[in-house]
């Protein structure tokens, strides 16, 4: 019976469109005529009222012409009506496409999430949170049909019982000053707001918001005959708004009919609809659907709303009216509490709620809560991951995330990432204590990376506000985007390729003396140390330590500049660097992400690439990317690794080493690194680590964006180190990344076996300085250099000697005779 009933159906309708065709286009020629003449009209009243002087004739004539205006008005609202009535009800030529609003495919709130799945930052040009059906508690159901349409469930998409009400409501008033241009002229809207129901509402946001958007323009949106005459009377803007709401209706039907074929029933139907009504409509203050309000005004989801929250579930369907009016503000609380009232009556009046509940839920005041930003800053995460995600995959951009089509996780801890922000700004904080003036100006950076994978912890590209603004969304990441000098940290590098060439150990004796360079010119130019003094023949541990300049240039000239520059691209440094030996110095030019990543695998032995992303998600739960990283074993032999790994241990442990501070009984990590100072103290710098694959490395840089000086004495040391040590104290104590590995025992005994030594050196040529001072002044002071030289030397070399490693330099000046024990 079913196949039989369609065809006549069919048959009828096109009957019925071939009739109304017809109609229309007679009545469109007779609409024509009647122009024609309303314009001859205007004329003819307008040569009259020229002419005609008394008052009465005037007032009689402009009466007549207002009645025929009107009569004109109507026969074109006649034409209008009849053309919509075709449009509405047979007209399916020129449809949207529905296949994103079927799959229920909505704009929402993209998300960079750290390893817990917290979020660091929302990225949304709509901030919006799916609300399925199930998931609308009844008492806001309830809510919203009571404010907006409390018929939604029974009509096909348009509520023909509020026609009456609407045109008891039309401005007539309007429309004869509108028309006869007399007196002032009248700039309300002739026809009434309000009359839609939630299935035309919601087309009108979805599907016409281009059209709304144009609607109020004085400009006629729709140049046909009909609606320019009809503009002539009533004005382009109420013309607009007519042939808006006409298509609005047409579509509200039509979407109705789609959702119930797509859906199988009208009841399924309305509830995809309603759902999807309350995940799209504007909520205020940048808020979309009723689920992101509920958590926005609030803080709570919107599921768990019950018939005690009636006083909240009536303000939040109160706001879809109007939110620039009806959205809570503390401010203004008068007329968002008579909506909700008038809404909670009319919850009653239909029976939603009994009066009782609806006197206790208008008698409560209204309470949001405090808006916070609980998301740490993050703003270089969220760049450094879109750009991964933009690089392994180009198909994908920064809009799939604002649209919220897929989500983003990365390798951060949020938590770690709240410690560097706050870290970085102590540390900047008591630089501008020293220098007031630099308040504000001053720069930080810093990056943490875990050591078996290379994958980011944590990254700050700069300060949370600097020069008076914030950086919370946007700012350039100096970890990755900015290249500079590494000044000290660059030695590391040059000990482990002097290392790995296997001349040299930690205890092999190097000249702390006066050595020069070629300048690139026919001059050379004189290395210093920072001190400006040099200690003649040392260890090479205690040149590291101390970070002397003289010992790294002398490497240099040893193992040449080339092999340098190979470790460092062993070591996963990409920026080339210039073939010159200050280069040693760190001349050459690199990002903080490169040499923090150098540390990692110095510290590691783990060869990887820093990443930042561990996978990306599209929301129909599609992984789209999925980085598990798995380290290789970097190409140098274990013996060289730990020969480098303690003499950065020895720059924290030896007293007269760079890093002497992390040493103490108020830092209770055991750490290796290495500080950076470069030209004219332009930046500072740290880059430390905790020891194996399960350590971590960090690595701070501190400087002002024009490059200006921080002043005399303003060392790695001073400036960085603070920040690094306040960053692993607080990891270490929230055990954020497990327990601090320790370094191995024959390390660290090697190192106090040097500590031992050398008291035993400064203690030997005391006494020697001593008995020589009834001699003469002259005598005991060079016995008290050299000895101290001396003995040293002798102290050293014998351990070595005892090790098998080889001695290079100085073997003369070991004259005196020392027991080390």
């Amino acid at each position: 019976m079913q196949s039989d009933f369609i065809p006549v159906e069919n048959r009828t309708f096109d009957a019925l469109r071939v009739i109304v065709h017809r109609a229309t286009e007679k009545i469109t020629q007779g609409f024509r005529m009647c122009a024609r003449a309303l314009a001859a009209a205007r004329r003819v009243f307008t040569i009259c009222l020229s002419r005609v002087r008394s008052q009465h004739r005037v007032i009689r004539f402009g009466i007549y012409t207002a009645a025929g205006t009107v009569a004109l008005v109507l026969i074109c609202v006649t034409v209008l009506a009849v053309a919509g009535i075709h449009h509405i009800y047979f007209d399916r030529t020129d449809l949207p496409d529905m296949e994103a609003f079927t799959r229920f495919e909505f704009p929402t709130i993209g998300h960079v999430y750290d390893t817990s799945e917290v979020p660091l930052i929302e990225l949304a040009r709509e901030r919006r949170q799916i609300t399925r059906y199930e998931d609308i508690p009844p008492v806001v159901r309830d809510a919203i049909l009571a404010a907006e349409d409390k018929n939604f469930f029974s009509h096909n998409g348009v509520d023909y019982s509020r026609i009456p009400r609407l045109l008891s409501k039309v401005r007539v008033g309007t429309l004869l000053s509108r028309s006869t241009r007399q007196g002032r002229v009248n700039t309300r809207a002739i026809f009434p707001q309000g009359g839609s129901t939630i299935t035309q509402q919601l087309v009108r946001d979805y599907f016409l918001q281009e059209i709304t958007g144009r609607e109020n323009s004085n400009q006629l949106q729709d140049g046909v005959l009909v609606t320019r005459a009809l503009s002539l009377v009533i004005g382009a803007r109420t013309v607009n708004m007519i042939m808006r709401k006409f298509e609005e209706i047409r579509l509200s039907f039509w979407v109705e009919e789609e959702m119930q074929k797509q859906f199988g029933s009208k009841r399924r139907a309305k509830e995809e609809i309603l759902a999807r009504y309350a995940s799209f409509i504007y909520m205020g203050d940048g808020q979309y659907g009723f689920g992101t309000a509920a958590q926005y005004y609030f803080g709570r989801p919107l599921s768990s709303f019950t018939v005690d929250d009636a006083d909240k579930a009536a303000l939040l369907a109160g706001i879809a009216k109007s939110p620039r009016d009806y959205a809570p503000r503390a401010n203004e609380t008068d007329r968002i509490l008579r909506r909700r009232n008038q809404i909670l009556a009319l919850m009653a009046a239909n029976g939603f709620i009994s009066r009782e509940q609806m006197r206790a839920a208008a008698e409560r005041p209204i309470l949001v809560v405090a808006k916070h930003n609980k998301m740490p800053q993050a703003s270089a995460v969220v760049e450094s991951a879109l750009e991964e995600v933009k690089t392994s995959h180009p198909e994908l951009s920064i809009e799939d995330l604002l649209q919220g089509r897929i989500q983003v996780y990365s390798t951060v801890d949020a938590r770690m990432q709240q410690i560097v922000n706050e870290s970085l700004e102590h540390g900047l904080e008591l630089y501008e204590k020293r220098h007031p003036r630099s308040k504000g100006l001053i720069q930080g950076y810093v990056v943490i990376l875990k050591n078996s994978d290379a994958s980011i912890l944590a990254e700050a590209g700069g300060r949370q506000f600097y020069m008076g603004q914030s950086t919370s969304y946007s700012d350039l990441n100096r970890v990755t985007k900015s290249l500079r000098q590494p000044g000290s940290a660059m030695k590391p590098i040059v000990y482990l390729s002097a290392f790995d060439k296997g001349m040299f150990t930690l205890d092999t004796m190097a000249p702390d003396e006066p050595i020069s360079v070629p300048d690139g010119t026919q001059r050379v130019k004189w290395i210093s140390n920072y001190d400006g003094q040099f200690k003649g023949i040392i260890p090479l541990r205690e040149a590291l330590a101390e970070s002397r300049n003289a010992v790294a240039i002398w490497l240099v000239e040893q193992i040449g500049i080339n092999s340098v520059i190979s470790t460092s691209q062993s070591l996963g440094v990409q920026t080339p660097l210039h073939p010159y030996f200050t280069t040693a110095l760190g001349a050459s030019e690199v990002n903080l992400l490169e040499l923090a990543n150098a540390y990692r695998t110095m510290a590691s032995g783990i060869s990887a690439t820093p990443y930042i992303v561990r996978k990306v998600v599209r929301n129909s739960g599609e992984v789209v990317v999925s980085n598990e990283h798995d380290g290789s074993r970097v190409d140098f032999d274990e013996n060289v690794l730990a020969l480098i790994q303690e003499g950065l241990r020895g720059v924290v442990r030896i007293p007269t080493g760079t890093a002497h501070a992390l040493d103490s009984p108020g830092f209770q990590v055991a750490v290796m690194g290495k500080t950076g100072t470069t030209n004219d103290f332009r930046d500072a710098l740290f880059v430390g680590s905790t020891y194996g694959p399960d350590g971590i490395t960090a690595a701070v840089r501190i400087g002002f964006d024009d490059n200006r000086s921080l002043g005399p004495k303003e060392t790695g040391a001073r400036v960085a180190l603070p920040v690094f040590k306040e960053m692993i104290s607080r990891t270490y104590q929230e055990k954020l990344v497990g327990p601090a590995p320790e370094f191995p025992p024959p390390m660290e005994q090697n190192i106090s076996l040097y500590l031992q030594a050398s008291m035993l050196e400064s203690k030997t040529a005391a006494d020697m300085s001593l008995a020589a001072t009834s001699e003469s002044p002259e005598a005991s002071a060079k016995i008290q250099t050299e000895g101290l030289k001396g003995c040293a030397a002798a102290a050293i070399m014998r351990t070595g000697q005892e090790q098998g490693y080889p001695i290079i330099g100085g073997q003369n000046q070991s004259t005196l005779s020392c027991d080390v024990k």
